[in-house]
């Protein structure tokens, strides 16, 4: 399923590991566990941050992939594009008129 995740370092934290090495090493293994198809780091309310949009197998991914930014704010949440909107939306449609029908 497509996820992404967003993560945001707190000012002196994100100093202290940038100084360290460690931001650089914790983005970069990232990557290479999650293969995302499309990573951005940019600055959020003037706060080091990343998104990365990544597949997720099973749920059971999302203690390792916190892990490394547990001194971080994280979120994992649920992405789709166009189409499955669509086709969501479609099988909604489908679903309402069938309840419809079924209560007259």
């Amino acid at each position: 399923m497509r996820m992404m995740l967003k993560f945001k370092v707190p000012v002196e934290k994100g100093n202290q590991a940038f100084s360290d090495g460690s931001l650089a090493s914790t983005i970069q293994s990232l990557i290479e566990e999650l293969k995302p198809e499309a990573a951005y780091f940019c600055p959020d309310e003037g706060e080091r941050s990343g998104f990365m949009v990544f597949d997720m197998t099973d749920a059971a991914q999302i203690p390792k992939i916190a892990e490394p930014l547990f001194s971080k704010t994280v979120w994992i949440v649920v992405q789709f594009i166009g189409i499955d909107m669509m086709n969501g939306l479609a099988v909604l449609v489908r679903e309402s008129r069938g309840l419809a029908n079924s209560e007259s």
